[in-house]
């Protein structure tokens, strides 16, 4: 555009470009930032000349950085979340929480409005947590109250165990496929990263063995049950023998507990934890996912030396988990609200389960459900062999549907290309008319 031209409006340029009116203010924001464009307030935003007043700023040179920051340790393809920036006219299938009408929003509310008025909450709680919320954590996993530590969620207990347990350099063996927050968190810890095979019944302990024998690893990262993305269960001999695998290699295993209060149908299988008498099973428990995913508040759990250096390492991130997070938690685990809470979303997440199974054989020939499962909030799917899984997701949120592109959950080059639906975050009729959307760009 010419010097003096006035840009459309925001309204023009969204519709123009297909983005929301909040990118759009944040570009032309950017542009002003670099004196590019000036806005004239009650006309307009204007293209700027280079030498017109207040203009003079430059672009700054951060080619420095490069030098002095090295070589970035986390790969920033899995740390693209676009999930959680969906705009109220997508349809959301890839975020993995709860949408707002299955969280215990009320709950919630009558328990922070009352937490918020007592003096505690606004103190200097203890490093290792509330002893009350400890113990609460702890019968779950018949575990002392001194052998866990309040966390702030699930996602910096996994970097936080990693980082503590392992040394920079070794090796953390996974699952494959797997949840790519757990990849990234290695990366964050400078660990390298072993994949082996899992299935319907979990990680393999042939496979496994065979992974600890050649990368000598001493920490290996599962998760026992409703794995993300493909819902697996780790079946109850392979329990057995990965436990005995840890215990001749002498390895930690970190078991990611997030979707033990995301059961559809049965019950859950009990903790590895519970089966680990000698320390090889460090837990992982949070709130995020079966509460409210602002409520930062997880659980971690460990035996002997490891626990004593986790408890000791904790101090040095971040002294200790605001109080009133940790104050609303404990109302909550402790009130009648909370067993009606987890019913009433076994009940909803069920149905969006099935309505969006359902949905996926009708509309999407050629893909299959990999397997159904019995808890957490994904599908796996399956797509025809060739299909282009970024070019699928790109093109699905093109018309309004986020998706989430399957290679990201493989360490390596995925076998056959799939893609995960995550059914929390929408409405029935959203994942309805989101899977039928996929179906027309698939």
């Amino acid at each position: 555009m010419a010097v003096g031209e006035k840009l459309p409006s925001v309204r023009v340029l969204s519709k123009n470009y297909g983005a929301s009116p909040v990118t759009i203010t944040a570009a032309i924001t950017t542009l002003t930032a670099l004196g590019i464009v000036r806005a004239e307030p009650g006309r307009g935003t204007f293209v700027a000349g280079r030498d017109s007043p207040g203009t003079a700023l430059q672009e700054p040179d951060y080619a420095w950085q490069s030098s002095a920051l090295g070589r970035s340790r986390v790969d920033p393809n899995r740390t693209g979340r676009t999930g959680g920036y969906a705009t109220a006219d997508d349809v959301q299938l890839s975020w993995g929480y709860l949408s707002p009408e299955l969280q215990p929003f009320d709950e919630l509310r009558t328990i922070g409005s009352r937490c918020a008025k007592s003096h505690r909450a606004w103190t200097m709680a203890p490093p290792m947590g509330l002893p009350e919320l400890r113990s609460v954590f702890a019968a779950e996993l018949n575990a002392e109250p001194g052998e866990v530590l309040i966390m702030p969620g699930g996602q910096q207990s996994l970097v936080f165990a990693m980082r503590t347990l392992a040394d920079p350099g070794s090796t953390v063996i996974t699952e494959s496929p797997s949840y790519p927050g757990a990849i990234i968190a290695a990366q964050a810890a400078g660990l390298g990263i072993a994949a082996v095979t899992a299935d319907a019944d979990g990680i393999r302990p042939d496979k496994l063995a065979d992974a600890l024998e050649r990368t000598r690893a001493k920490l290996i990262y599962l998760q026992p049950c409703y794995a993300n993305p493909t819902g697996a269960i780790l079946s109850p001999s392979r329990r057995v023998e990965v436990l005995a695998l840890a215990k001749k290699y002498g390895a930690f295993i970190i078991e990611d507990d997030w979707a033990r209060h995301l059961t559809l149908e049965g019950s859950a299988p009990p903790p590895l934890f519970t089966q680990d008498p000698d320390g090889h099973v460090v837990t992982i428990a949070t709130l995020s996912k079966p509460a409210a995913p602002g409520l930062r508040v997880g659980a971690l759990a460990a035996r002997g030396p490891a626990g004593e250096r986790l408890r000791t390492a904790r101090i040095a991130d971040d002294m200790c988990v605001p109080a009133l997070a940790q104050e609303i938690s404990l109302g909550l685990l402790t009130s009648s609200a909370w067993p009606r809470h987890i019913k009433r979303l076994r009940t909803g997440l069920r149905e969006r389960r099935d309505a969006m199974v359902n949905e996926v054989h009708a509309s999407l020939p050629g893909a299959r459900v990999v397997e159904v499962p019995s808890g957490g909030i994904h599908l796996w799917v399956k797509l025809p062999d060739g299909t282009n899984t970024s070019a699928l997701t790109a093109a699905a949120q093109g018309v309004g549907v986020f998706i989430g592109d399957g290679k990201h959950y493989y360490v390596d080059e995925p076998p056959a290309p799939h893609m995960r639906l995550s059914y929390s975050a929408a409405t029935i009729a959203q994942i309805q008319e989101g899977v039928r959307r996929i179906g027309t760009v698939l």
